[in-house]
């Protein structure tokens, strides 16, 4: 039998994870609420995600540059494309 992937690999990181969670939905404008969140369509909860992946590979690719430029800087532009792609979608 499989084993789910979506479990917290340094337990100590859990309250931090989930603050990065609320923090990637607010920026997709999507209302994440404490508890069960089982009325988000797949969609909501794809751009939830997907959001998260996008700072994660930033901050990855950030460190590997020696942190050349402002993380501010940045994280405004993928918001800006993040809603340029959302109005096109409309």
């Amino acid at each position: 039998m499989a084993t789910r992937g979506n479990n917290i690999l340094v337990p100590q990181a859990k309250a931090a994870m989930d603050q990065f969670k609320y923090e990637a939905a607010q920026e997709v404008g999507v209302n994440l609420k404490q508890g069960y969140n089982g009325d988000l369509t797949s969609r909501e909860a794809g751009s939830i995600g997907g959001q998260m992946v996008k700072k994660m590979v930033f901050d990855y690719q950030q460190r590997q540059a020696g942190g050349q430029g402002t993380l501010y800087q940045e994280l405004s532009q993928v918001k800006q494309q993040n809603q340029q792609s959302k109005q096109g979608m409309q």
